[in-house]
C-alpha cells in the first residue's frame, strides 16, 4: 500500500508541477512562433529595402549581391537567437552550446567557410566581375552573380551552372572581358599546289572589308605549318569583345567562299584503299 500511496503521490506532484508550468510553456512557444512569423516578415522586408537602395545607388553589381546574401543569412541567424532564447534557453547556456560544438560545426561547414572566405577573395582581387564572360572549371558563361558562397554562370547554352566561390578562388580563370579587345587566331589548311600569296591577300581582303575587325594593330597571316596533306595558314586579328564572335563567324564563311571562287583547295582527310590482286 506504502508504494501505491508514493506512486500516487509522484503522479499528483507530476500533474501541479505540469499545470505550474505548462502557462508558461504555452506563452513561451506562441510568444516564439510570433517572433519568428514577424521576424521572417522584417527580413524579406529589409531585404526589399536593401535591393531598392541598391538598384538607386551606384554600387558594383558584384558587391551588391554578395552584400544582400550576406545581410538576409546574417539577420535570419539573429532571429533564430532570438527564438531560442525566447524558448527558455539563457543566451549564456547558448554561447557555451555555440563554443562547445564549435568544432563540430567547423568541420561540417570547413567547405561553406572555404566558400565564404572565397567570395571575399573575389571581391577584394576582382578577377572578374558581375557580367563578365569567363572560363572556370571547365565551364564558360557570363557571370550573373556573385553571393555569399556560389557564383553563377549563365552558359552559351542559356543553362545556370553555379560554382562554390572556394573552387573559383583557387583555380585557373580566364576573363574574357579583362580587356576591351581579343585577338582570334584561324588556321586553315591549303592544298600544296595552291598559291600562298594569293591566300594571304584573300584573308587580308576579307578583314579589310569587315568594319568589325579592327586596323590597328592590323591583321596578319603566316605560314604556320607544312602539314602531311596541307600548308596550314594561320590569319590572326584584333576586335572589340561585343563584335569578336560576329567577325570570326564571318570570317570563316567568307574564307570558304573566296576560297572556293579562286580555285584555291582546302584539303579533308582521304583514306585510299588499295585493292589488291587475289
Amino acid at each position: 500500500m506504502n508504494i501505491l500511496n508514493d506512486y500516487e503521490e509522484s503522479i499528483t506532484k507530476a500533474q501541479e508541477w505540469l499545470w505550474e508550468i505548462l502557462p508558461g510553456l504555452v506563452t513561451s512557444l506562441v510568444t516564439a512562433f510570433l517572433i519568428l512569423i514577424v521576424g521572417l516578415w522584417l527580413i524579406r522586408l529589409i531585404n526589399r529595402m536593401v535591393r531598392k537602395f541598391f538598384l538607386k545607388a551606384d554600387y558594383d553589381p558584384s558587391l551588391e549581391t554578395f552584400l544582400q546574401s550576406f545581410i538576409s543569412i546574417g539577420l535570419k541567424i539573429m532571429l533564430f537567437v532570438l527564438v531560442i532564447t525566447q524558448l527558455g534557453v539563457h543566451s549564456s547556456s547558448l554561447v557555451a552550446i555555440i563554443g562547445a560544438g564549435g568544432l563540430a560545426i567547423g568541420l561540417a561547414l570547413q567547405g561553406s567557410l572555404a566558400n565564404f572566405a572565397g567570395g571575399v577573395l573575389i571581391l577584394v582581387f576582382k578577377p572578374f566581375k558581375v557580367g563578365d564572360f569567363i572560363s572556370a572549371q571547365g565551364i564558360d558563361g557570363t557571370v550573373r552573380e556573385i553571393t555569399i558562397f556560389t557564383t553563377k554562370l549563365s552558359t552559351f547554352g542559356n543553362q545556370i551552372a553555379i560554382i562554390p566561390n572556394g573552387q573559383l578562388s583557387n583555380n585557373n580563370i580566364i576573363n574574357y572581358n579583362a580587356q576591351n579587345t581579343r585577338r582570334d587566331k584561324i588556321t586553315v589548311g591549303i592544298g600544296y599546289d595552291s598559291n600562298i600569296k594569293q591566300a594571304k591577300d584573300i584573308l587580308l581582303e576579307i578583314c579589310a572589308e569587315n568594319k568589325d575587325i579592327l586596323e590597328d594593330p592590323a591583321p596578319e597571316v603566316y605560314v604556320e605549318a607544312l602539314a602531311d596533306s596541307s600548308v596550314n595558314l594561320s590569319l590572326r586579328f584584333w576586335a572589340e569583345n561585343d563584335v569578336f564572335w560576329a567577325a570570326h563567324f564571318h570570317v570563316m564563311e567568307e574564307l570558304k567562299n573566296r576560297f572556293d571562287a579562286a580555285g584555291i583547295e582546302i584539303p579533308f582527310p582521304q583514306r585510299v584503299i588499295h585493292q589488291g590482286k587475289s
